[in-house]
């Protein structure tokens, strides 16, 4: 099955689950409770902290909760805060991390990239987190829209059309071939 977040980032071949890290989950485990999928392919949107630039296309099967004051020692967690689902072949090399707040800050993609965390998307983790408990193989596929800076929000607005295009024929050439 695949699934994106929904609002501005729907596909007519994706089941929308929500935005962020909350109505992400209460409806992606609804989902897994009454339909439960075999699989799991989250598409959608991402920021990069650097090494990708808009409108590539990322592919991962990782995802990380950290915020930016993990980083700066001023909070922990008691949480499991790395996924890496099984089962599904896709490259995992880029976590994804997934916060409800959106990265603005340049001088943090440096301390991202040395724990392998190359991309941020709101959702993906708790996507991966669902996917854990329900034990169903997951990956995520993404567009990146624009660079975890402060003209974050802009870039993103600018991109987004372009960006959805992108995936959906990515998603389309790669994923929905018809079979002859």
């Amino acid at each position: 099955m695949i699934v994106s977040a929904g609002r501005g980032e729907s596909f007519d071949f994706a089941y929308p689950i929500g935005v962020g890290l909350v109505e992400s989950t209460i409806n992606l485990t609804r989902l897994a409770l009454f339909d439960r999928p075999e699989f799991l392919l989250f598409i959608g949107s991402a920021g990069s902290y650097g090494d990708y630039a808009p409108f590539d296309i990322v592919t991962s099967k990782g995802a990380v909760n950290i915020e930016l004051s993990f980083f700066e020692g001023r909070s922990y967690t008691p949480l499991d805060n790395a996924i890496v689902s099984e089962g599904f072949n896709v490259s995992h090399e880029t976590l994804v991390n997934s916060s409800n707040y959106i990265t603005t800050d340049k001088k943090s993609w440096k301390k991202f990239r040395s724990v392998n965390v190359g991309i941020e998307n709101m959702e993906f983790f708790s996507v991966l987190s669902v996917a854990r408990e329900f034990n169903i193989p997951a990956a995520g596929v993404f567009v990146i829209t624009n660079f975890c800076d402060e003209n974050a929000h802009e870039q993103y607005r600018k991109n987004i059309s372009e960006a959805m295009e992108r995936l959906r024929k990515y998603i389309k050439d790669r994923f929905l071939r018809e079979k002859s």
